[in-house]
Order: structure tokens, then sequence, then C-alpha cells
């Protein structure tokens, strides 16, 4: 017969479950904040591409050191690097849903209404019509 020892989980205890889930954890934290030292040196336009390169170079080398040194020098820019790219996402969706929407202001609406007039698309009479109902609105 064969002699095999079967590990249960009974036979791992609490503390062991805790300190595995602890460095599980740690792990992954680690993961995370190196991609995303390595996502900020590739979207920052500033760094030239020899300074993005030789970033690279030290936190794929030297990944410990390379990613605490990073944050050390450049750390308040990711933080206003990440905030620039937030607004400008917002104002693009917020265009977008203008656009999408419809909606535009006063200006543009009485705008085009004057060059239907003046192509004669629409009469005196209406485009004054059209006129009071947008300043009405």
């Amino acid at each position: 017969m064969n002699d095999v020892t079967l590990n249960l989980a009974a036979d791992y205890p609490l503390l062991s479950v805790f300190w595995t889930t602890v460095y599980i954890f740690l792990w992954i934290l680690w993961f995370m904040l190196l991609f995303r030292v390595i996502g900020d040196i590739f979207r920052d336009d500033a760094l030239s591409g020899w300074g993005k390169s030789g970033w690279c170079v030290f936190v794929v080398i030297l990944p410990f050191l390379g990613v605490f040194v990073y944050l050390i020098a450049r750390g308040r820019g990711m933080g206003e690097r990440s905030m620039r790219r937030a607004e400008q996402r917002e104002q693009e969706f917020r265009t977008y849903v203008r656009e999408s929407a419809g909606t535009t202001s006063h200006a543009e609406d009485l705008a085009r209404l004057a060059e239907l007039k003046n192509h004669g698309d629409i009469t005196d009479a209406e485009y004054e019509q059209a006129k009071a109902k947008v300043l009405a609105t």
C-alpha cells in the first residue's frame, strides 16, 4: 500500500489561514501598485521616450526599489495627471451627451434661424414666430 498523508482543512490552523490571506492580499496589492506605476509611466506625456524607457527598466529590473523611488519622485504628479484625465473624460462625456441630446444654446438656435431666413428657406413671419419661440424657452 501507498503511504500517502492526506492534508485536510481541519489540519490547517486558523492563524495560518489568516497569514495566508494577508500574504495573498499583499501580493495582489503589490501587483496593482506595479501596474499603476507602469501605466502612469506610459500615460505621462511630459516624460520623454528615454525617460519612459529608463523608468521601465528601473521598475522591471529592481521592482521594489524602482516602484518606491518612482512614488517618491513622481507620486504627486501621478495624482494630478489622474485628476486631469478624469476631468477631461468628464468634459468629453458632457459634450457627447449635449450633442447627442440635441440641446443647443439660444444663440446657436437664433444663428441657425437667421441662416435659414437669409437663404430664403423660411419667411419673415416664420422667422419671427420661431425666434419668439426660442426666446420664450
